[in-house]
């Protein structure tokens, strides 16, 4: 639908942004790690700056469905990863943390398999996003009847299990050895609005709930670019 297609798309093009700069400060034959890849609509961007790049699931099942070429593809679960410490140059982790039981155990295993000066592209939700408020709302049980009339397709609950605010995600990546490069919130989302309008009002409004620090909470999404500094 529209407004699914509109959020992601916006973070799948702030994603390949924030890879493009990652590739300009790593070594050419950079080794390179994306967690939990999906489908892997980012490897093609990835490839692009390194031959030799990884991408690990817990779910072998997932993997299986990559048909990406020269891809090495490994079963891990980062939560105890079995990678080596100081191995990659860049990792990729990308709506992964809010569905892991313990997602500060993952961060600590980044920074344990990331050599120094690399660098680690996050995004997760926000934990009081106005989505995820309205995702705890749509499965009451008169409710989601509701949504599945204005939707017309399958609703599905979202897994995210481990949500955290931006400052529990950048206290626990700064205390694991990390420096913020670069961050950015987006997606805005508004029952009703963002599915009666074409999305220029929302766009509207998410660009100056951006530039307002007490607001920007509301956002859908935190996107960073951390680098290993110790």
């Amino acid at each position: 639908n529209p407004t699914r297609r509109r959020l992601h798309n916006e973070r799948f093009s702030l994603v390949k942004k924030f890879i493009a700069y990652a590739k300009r400060n790593i070594p050419t034959k950079a080794k390179i790690l994306e967690i939990g890849p999906g489908s892997g609509i980012y490897l093609p961007s990835l490839r692009t700056a390194s031959n030799e790049i990884v991408a690990s699931d817990i779910e072998k099942t997932y993997l299986q469905n990559i048909n990406i070429p020269n891809i090495k593809l490994i079963e891990d679960n980062i939560e105890n990863t079995k990678f080596p410490s100081n191995k990659f140059d860049l990792i990729l982790c990308s709506e992964v943390l809010e569905h892991l039981t313990n997602p500060e155990a993952a961060i600590r295993n980044i920074s344990k398999i990331l050599k120094r000066g690399g660098f680690a592209v996050i995004t997760t939700p926000q934990k009081y996003s106005l989505m995820e408020i309205c995702c705890k709302i749509a499965f009451l049980p008169i409710i989601i009847n509701i949504v599945k009339m204005i939707y017309r397709e399958p609703i599905l609950k979202t897994g995210h299990i481990s949500l955290r605010t931006q400052k529990q995600i950048t206290a626990n990546f700064v205390n694991n050895g990390f420096k913020i490069i670069k961050h950015k919130k987006i997606g805005l989302y508004i029952p009703i609005l963002a599915e009666m309008s074409d999305g220029k009002i929302i766009t509207k409004i998410e660009y100056r709930l951006r530039k307002n620090h007490y607001l920007d909470w509301l956002l859908w999404t935190q996107c960073y670019i951390f680098q290993k500094i110790s």
